[in-house]
């Protein structure tokens, strides 16, 4: 009796079929992925406005004497961080992504600051409509 020597052509096509189905699966959840942690680096970057804010808050005696002006923060654009603004009032901050991230739509963030017990704690959404699976875990909502 001959022994088989490698595989047959069947189990070969069988191979193929389920790592075509892996490959299927695993594909867009890793898009989503690089795009979420592009979507990150403005939320990273963010971190010197919060910083801006919080003093201005503590110095100035609330958010609401908060302003765009008297925080004296600035950004310069990234890769994928087009823009961080503190807006005119409450200490809200505003970050867009770049086209760079892959995203469609862009993602926009809002983070919103609310004084209790002495600390400032942060609310972050997503206001341009961007797929919830590309955006970092805090701003799901």
């Amino acid at each position: 009796m001959n022994k088989q020597q490698g595989f047959t052509l069947i189990e070969l096509m069988i191979v193929i079929a389920i790592l075509g189905i892996l490959i299927a699966i695993a594909l867009p959840a890793y898009q989503d992925y690089t795009v979420r942690t592009k979507n990150a680096e403005c939320l990273n970057a963010s971190a010197a406005a919060k910083l801006a804010v919080t003093e201005t808050a503590q110095d100035r005696g609330g958010l609401d004497k908060v302003t765009d002006t008297n925080t004296g923060y600035a950004f310069t654009a990234s890769k994928y961080c087009a823009s961080i603004k503190v807006e005119t009032k409450d200490g809200i901050i505003v970050t867009e992504g770049t086209a760079d991230t892959g995203g469609n739509p862009i993602a926009k963030f809002k983070l919103t600051p609310t004084a209790a017990d002495g600390r400032i704690d942060w609310a972050c959404t997503e206001t341009n409509g961007a797929k919830k699976s590309q955006l970092p875990a805090e701003c799901r909502k």
